[in-house]
């Protein structure tokens, strides 16, 4: 009992950093920034290589900048790291530029959460 209530007592203090005034912005509009992302992704990644299908949840980092330097991949899949490896090199190719999330005014960093539904690529043949 001790472990879960110390446990929930670093969960809610632990999650400061996501609090913002304003979230992370791409310029034209979120939107514009996960369709030039998908784009960039079916450009670049090899889909044979991976097995994808559903649901993944991509987690962006914006630094103080507005720099997209880091992503996530969750949840984890087969050859995750490459996939990861091949994402961030997608990201990379994105031009423009993100307004980074404020806090009382400042620059800070924070998560952009997209979330995408892969279908298979695969069909059976008769």
């Amino acid at each position: 009992m001790k472990k879960c209530l110390v446990l929930i007592l670093l969960l809610f203090f632990g999650f400061k950093g996501f609090s913002q005034d304003t979230r992370a912005e791409y310029e034209g509009g979120n939107a514009v920034f996960a369709k030039k992302f998908m784009e960039m992704l079916y450009a670049y990644v090899d889909f044979q290589n991976y097995v994808l299908e559903g649901k993944v949840t991509y987690l962006i980092n914006i630094d103080k900048t507005g720099k997209a330097n880091r992503i996530d991949v969750l949840p984890k899949i087969k050859n995750g790291e490459m996939f990861v490896d091949d994402s961030q090199y997608a990201l990379k190719k994105v031009k423009g530029k993100w307004k980074p999330a404020t806090k009382d005014g400042v620059a800070i960093d924070s998560k952009y959460i997209m979330k995408v539904d892969f279908k298979s690529n695969t069909y059976d043949h008769d």
